[in-house]
């Protein structure tokens, strides 16, 4: 038994209690937090680090897709006025791939620092009820089986979605403490303690072992907004944050550095030099640090009622910029189906919260290839394999089906999940942001937190569910659409009966029941 599976002697008797616990207040840990306390329910978020400490950034770019959730919750104008919009790229000195070919509200990649985002996802957990609370090292993480909590309170005896919960152990300034959850989720990292709890294996392999990263300023800033180059010996990459400051990223093929080794501005500026041609006058770094880059992914998502998302659940490198972006496309599409299940709403809550691992578990393995793929592209050794890259560069750039199927991969546009039992496409795939009667945008009707049902109108809406009942701005439409809370199509029909269309919502959501005690005050 590891340290981090032991039971923690000196845990309190009576344990605080909570509906979930989410360990780690990266980006992933706080939306998922943020979400589940607007769902009504109480939510712990612990975070290793102290308040003050500093979370140097290492993501910067945020996609297409991600920004259509944090528009799903009123937070996507707000980040986007933080950074820089790049909507358009030119790698290895080809053509120019423009992102404006992206059918989205968002046709570009924000570059806004990460500390930016997790600002505003702060924010908004704290202003939902969710309670963080830093300088809270977890050290185990066990699943009891005794009586379960009740539904939105984090006490009592409700049955829940099956007996038992999760004891989190945690240790403190002042000593070791407990909290029993109904459901945890690690969102801790790459070196996630929770997995090692579960015993999880985290297979795969590292990448790279030495590659350089800064915020630096330049003398002389690049012709085009992202700088990026590969050579037989080298490769560097540039961005702007759009306040002055450069993300900067080097490699060299012949560093041995492990990392945590030292880095400094001197091997950075050489290694862009060889790579780039100049080093535009890089100089006062405000963090600078080496990394390795692994490729790996954890078996399973879930573990009874522990679930893992963001980087403990998978890594790899940070080519295209997907790391951030999958985590909280994890935590969205789980943070619904914990509500729902933990509400009593899910008709089967048992394979409503079993399908997070068989949507995002296939989702995290392409990202791993897709990233796998870039990052090796840009490694090209010898002078075939570089030709040869630099050639698919321009070819990608002069066919448009192409450019568009990787537009959309990377922009996790084109990221759909299969069609539920019963169904067929284009269910499981994103839903567009459908203009709705009213003046009214369907990812501004997601903000509510539940299902969109969509109609022409005269549609009576399904009795006592809980959702939001829209029409489409052309009143002549008679199709019907039911979207999930996270953006994508649970079903849909050419026309549906009113009967139809309560046994198509059924299928998802059970009509509306009293909560006995309401939710709990947070401490």
């Amino acid at each position: 038994m590891t340290a981090a599976e032991a039971p923690a002697a000196e845990a309190p008797r009576d344990p605080e209690t909570a509906d979930v616990v989410v360990i780690g207040a990266g980006p992933t840990g706080l939306l998922l937090a943020g979400d589940l306390a607007a769902a009504g329910l109480h939510v712990i978020l612990l975070e290793r680090r102290a308040r003050t400490a500093a979370n140097l950034t290492r993501a910067f770019a945020v996609h297409a897709r991600t920004l259509e959730l944090l528009d799903a919750r009123g937070l996507a104008d707000e980040l986007v006025s933080t950074g820089r919009r790049i909507d358009r790229v030119r790698p290895f000195g080809g053509i120019a791939l423009s992102l404006q070919r992206l059918r989205s509200r968002y046709p570009f990649v924000l570059i806004t620092p990460q500390y930016e985002t997790e600002k505003l996802l702060e924010r908004r957990a704290l202003s939902t009820g969710a309670v963080i609370r830093y300088d809270r090292e977890v050290i185990g993480v066990r699943q009891d089986l005794h009586q379960d909590l009740e539904p939105g309170t984090g006490t009592g005896t409700g049955t829940g979605t099956g007996a038992g919960t999760v004891a989190v152990d945690f240790r403190t300034p002042d000593g070791i403490h407990r909290i029993h959850a109904r459901h945890a989720v690690a969102t801790d990292g790459v070196r996630s303690t929770v997995r090692r709890a579960l015993g999880l294996p985290f297979p795969g392999q590292a990448v790279i072992r030495s590659m350089i990263l800064a915020d630096v300023r330049l003398t002389h800033p690049p012709e085009d907004l992202l700088a990026v180059n590969g050579t037989a010996d080298a490769f560097a990459f540039l961005v702007p944050f759009g306040d002055g400051w450069y993300r900067a990223i080097a490699w060299h093929r012949d560093s041995h550095a492990a990392e945590g080794d030292p880095a400094d501005l001197e091997e950075l500026r050489a290694i862009t030099t060889t790579a780039l041609g100049t080093d535009h006058g890089m100089h006062d770094p405000r963090w600078i640090s080496r990394l390795r880059s692994d490729e790996r992914q954890v078996p399973s998502y879930r573990v009874g009622r522990v679930f893992l998302a963001g980087d403990a659940a998978h890594v790899h490198s940070p080519a295209g910029g997907l790391g951030m972006n999958t985590g909280l496309q994890d935590a969205a599409n789980l943070s619904w189906k914990l509500a729902a299940a933990l509400h009593g709403q899910s008709p089967d809550p048992e394979a409503l919260l079993d399908s997070y691992h068989r949507e995002r578990h296939p989702v995290g393995r392409l990202v791993l290839r897709t990233s796998g793929a870039l990052v090796r592209v840009v490694m090209a050794a010898g002078p075939l394999r570089r030709t040869a890259r630099n050639l698919g560069v321009r070819l990608l750039g002069r066919i448009g089906p192409a450019q568009d199927r990787a537009l959309a991969t990377v922009s996790g546009l084109g990221i759909s999940y299969p069609p539920p039992p019963g169904t067929r496409r284009p269910a499981g795939r994103r839903a567009p942001d459908i203009a709705l009667a009213g003046g009214q945008r369907l990812y501004e009707a997601l903000r509510a937190g539940g299902f969109v049902l969509i109609t022409p109108p005269g549609a009576a809406t399904p009795p006592a569910t809980p959702l939001t009942h829209a029409h489409w701005r052309d009143g002549a439409r008679t199709a019907c659409a039911l979207v999930r809370p996270d953006g994508y199509l649970a079903w849909s029909a050419p026309a549906a009966t009113d009967a139809e269309l309560t046994a198509a919502v059924g299928a998802w959501l059970l009509p509306r029941r009293p909560t006995r005690g309401g939710p709990a005050q947070n401490a």
